[in-house]
Parts: C-alpha cells; sequence; structure tokens
C-alpha cells in the first residue's frame, strides 16, 4: 500500500515539474517574441499609436485575468446539461474546467504577467517620447508607470467581480471560441 502512494507522489511530481518547464519555456519565448515586437514596433511609432498600443497590451491583460478566474469559479456541472443536448462549446468549457489550475496559471500569469511587463516597458518608451516631443525638464516616467499600474490593478479588481459573477457564461464563450479552432 505505502508503495503505490509512494509511487502516485513521485508521478505527480514528475508532473510538476514537466509543468514548470513548460511553463518556464513558454513563459521565456513569449516574453522574448512579444518584448521585441513591442519595444521595436513602440519605438518606431508616433505617441498616439503607442498610446493606443499601450492601452491594448493592458486590457489583454486584464481579458486574459478575467478567463483565469472564471474559469477557477466555474461549476462544472453545469455544462454537462448542455453537453447532453450538444451544445457548441460546453464540452471544451468542462475540459478548462478540468484543467482550472493550469488554464488559470496560462491565462493569469503567463499572458497577464507578460503583459504586465510589456506595459512597463511600453511606458518607458512612450515617457521619452513625451519628455522629447514636449521638451519636458522632468521624468515623467514615474507618473505614467503609476497610472499604469492602476490602470492594470483596477482593471483586474474590476475583472475579478466579472468573473465570479459571470463565469459560466465566459467559461461558455471561450469553449465556443475552443471550439471553432478545433474545426
Amino acid at each position: 500500500m505505502k508503495n503505490k502512494q509512494g509511487n502516485k507522489e513521485n508521478q505527480k511530481e514528475h508532473s510538476d515539474i514537466k509543468w514548470f518547464v513548460k511553463i518556464f519555456i513558454l513563459t521565456f519565448v513569449l516574453s522574448i517574441i512579444f518584448s521585441y515586437i513591442s519595444a521595436n514596433g513602440v519605438s518606431n511609432l508616433s505617441l498616439i499609436p503607442a498610446i493606443f498600443i499601450l492601452i491594448l497590451v493592458i486590457v489583454i491583460g486584464i481579458f486574459f485575468d478575467i478567463i483565469g478566474v472564471a474559469v477557477t469559479v466555474a461549476n462544472e456541472h453545469e455544462f454537462h446539461a448542455k453537453a447532453t443536448k450538444k451544445v457548441k462549446g460546453s464540452k471544451d468549457s468542462i475540459q478548462l474546467i478540468r484543467n482550472a489550475p493550469k488554464v488559470a496559471n496560462i491565462c493569469a500569469d503567463v499572458i497577464g504577467d507578460i503583459c504586465g511587463v510589456l506595459s512597463g516597458a511600453i511606458s518607458a518608451l512612450i515617457s521619452m517620447k513625451i519628455t522629447e516631443t514636449f521638451g519636458l525638464n522632468f521624468n515623467i516616467q514615474f507618473i505614467l508607470s503609476a497610472t499604469v499600474a492602476a490602470l492594470t490593478v483596477g482593471g483586474k479588481a474590476l475583472g475579478k467581480t466579472i468573473a465570479n459573477n459571470n463565469s459560466t457564461q465566459i467559461v461558455h464563450a471561450v469553449g465556443i471560441v475552443l471550439n471553432k479552432f478545433r474545426k
């Protein structure tokens, strides 16, 4: 009996290590790609498009945080009836909920944290553009960084409430999108 339990623990630990390695590599590669694209892309843009991209990155981070929270609080049983009626996306929704820790990790941590790092880098580039364009004698980076942080944290706080109150609809919408990508 003890040997079986020890074997299960070893398999769980091995699975956790594999997940860590996969998520580490995914995050590393995505961070390099997005950082390169945003830094090079934003540095060549004028001020207004750069601000638009910054806002877009913040919104993407909030959006994926909402998905991550919704998946963790959604009730799988609500989708079983839909699955028996062959409602599109219901089986994908069940799979999302059954894999909630990994889905939440990818959505809230990987994508959310990458968006946080990107928004910081983009805000630094924008602050340099503002300082150069308007000939300011002080660094506006502190104000811009605080604004970006406040928008991100405030948006995620609001998003968590939305995710808690609408988890079934959010997970089902994601399930429908995943279902379409599978075809």
